[in-house]
């Protein structure tokens, strides 16, 4: 005798779509795979390709490496503000002077910044709460 078949596990809705800028493809890669169970993940290795993809769809949240080949992050998120008002932006960083991480957050209007290493887990929970801003704000 069989089993009964049971059935399948709803698949919790995905929150909207989100875009990861870093050119460490390993680092991409990893959240990439912590954030794509709960949003729709699109990855870019640097800023120039990031921008291709922003004129293709919207993105919830942006989230960037600070130190890329070809530019920094942080002058990336600053264009994205002014072009892309509602994304919720990250920045990723392995180390920033206190003084210019709070000229970071003016510039950009960043929604927070990441220290690296970043935990997955708060990877995850802070780009959650940046998806929940962006749909408040564009109500």
């Amino acid at each position: 005798m069989t089993a009964p078949a049971s059935a399948p596990s709803p698949v919790p809705a995905k929150l909207g779509s989100v875009l990861l800028v870093d050119d460490e493809k390993p680092l991409l890669s990893l959240y990439a795979e912590a954030l794509s169970p709960h949003f729709d993940v699109d990855t870019a290795s640097s800023a120039r390709e990031a921008g291709f993809l922003l004129h293709k769809k919207p993105y919830k949240v942006l989230v960037c490496d600070h130190l890329m080949p070809g530019g920094n992050g942080l002058g990336f998120l600053v264009h994205v503000r002014e072009e892309y008002p509602d994304t919720q932006r990250i920045l990723v960083t392995g180390y920033m002077k206190p003084e210019m991480l709070l000229r970071s957050v003016n510039e950009a209007a960043l929604y927070r910044y990441l220290l690296k290493p970043v935990s997955l887990p708060e990877l995850v929970k802070t780009v959650q709460e940046a998806a929940k801003l962006y749909d408040q704000s564009t109500r």
